[in-house]
């Protein structure tokens, strides 16, 4: 029964770009090692394919920065691929100054199987599990980061593992169901149960979500948000959708400010339900204030970083759409309303 339930989610809850945005080869020039021909070709970008314990092949890229301590663990939103994903992992890694590990689940770009709630939690596992045995990364070094979806398999490992250094969630549901329904308890047949498993987090847990958010309400991130054993400062982005938060200015500068401050000491695992890294700020309504970070430290990007996006988005009324908001995700979403 489990198994024809994940399916039917799996029809409703799964919206992988069709075709992928990218292709796979073998690059002769590094012994075989994977390749993607349609992004840029940098010295600090690797492309691995990892196989599961559910037997699937996926596709994961790795980004490095000379001066990085720790490694941001990417786990993507619907509607997406590492093709289009590329450009935002180079250019958080150097604005953060991190490692980045992102990955494709089983089912997009090239990876292969189907995507499911228990493939996705096997897909991060083999990440994880890469990031540790193959570059030696300790738990108190990893980030985890979920978008959307993906804070569906963040939160599980999350959960899992006691001493990771920190966790993002970016635009998260409490569950599949909630999406859909604002049901008062959690049901067999629900899928990514985050309301049920983020009090088992133990590390800071930062929560950035827009208020204008028509997919994946704000009260989600609020309510996990109050559900958190170590709850960082949120980031509540005013007018802020589902797919465009990484164009308001506040979205970086308050990420930085987190990254930062879990180089600090860490707050104490007390017994309270929860503990503020920033003690002057424990309105939990609040708009989050922006990071007051110098901007001097911020490493210059390209012609196509983050700055030239978000300067357009000044000049517009309404900020523009990410490239992860496409034509096909508007038809599914008008239709369905389920893509998160």
């Amino acid at each position: 029964m489990g198994g024809v339930t994940s399916s039917i989610a799996a029809k409703f809850a799964f919206f992988p770009p069709t075709p992928p945005s990218y292709t796979v080869v073998a690059d002769e020039s590094c012994g075989g090692a994977p390749s993607i021909p349609e992004v840029p070709r940098r010295d600090d970008v690797e492309f691995l394919k990892l196989r599961t314990r559910r037997g699937n092949d996926i596709v994961a890229v790795h980004v490095t920065h000379p001066k990085a301590t720790t490694t941001l663990l990417y786990s993507h939103g619907n509607a997406a691929d590492l093709g289009q994903m590329y450009e935002l992992f180079v250019e958080l890694s150097l604005r953060l100054r991190v490692n980045l590990m992102g990955y494709d689940y089983s089912g997009y770009g090239r990876s292969t199987g189907k995507p499911t709630e228990c493939n996705t939690y096997a897909d991060l596992d083999a990440v994880y599990k890469c990031l540790k045995e193959q570059y030696g990364i300790k738990d108190e070094q990893i980030i985890l980061y979920g978008q959307s979806v993906g804070s569906g398999p963040t939160v599980d490992l999350a959960s899992r593992v006691p001493n990771m250094r920190g966790v993002v969630l970016h635009s998260p549901i409490l569950s599949g169901l909630r999406v859909l329904y604002p049901v008062k308890r959690t049901y067999w047949f629900d899928i990514y149960k985050n309301i049920d498993k983020i009090g088992a987090i133990n590390c800071p847990v930062l929560i950035i979500h827009g208020t204008a958010d028509e997919v994946v309400d704000c009260s989600h991130g609020k309510q996990l948000w109050e559900l958190c054993k170590v709850n960082y400062e949120p980031l509540w982005i005013n007018g802020g959708g589902h797919c465009n938060l990484e164009l308001y200015p506040e979205f970086i500068k308050h990420l930085k400010k987190f990254v930062l401050s879990l180089g600090k000491s860490k707050p104490p695992m007390g017994d309270s339900k929860t503990a503020s890294l920033d003690s002057d700020n424990q309105n939990k309504s609040a708009v989050s204030n922006t990071s007051d970070t110098s901007q001097s430290d911020i490493p210059d990007l390209s012609r196509n970083s983050l700055d030239s996006r978000l300067d357009k988005s000044k000049k517009l009324s309404k900020p523009e759409k990410s490239r992860m908001s496409t034509d096909r995700v508007d038809r599914l979403r008008r239709k369905k309303g389920l893509i998160w």
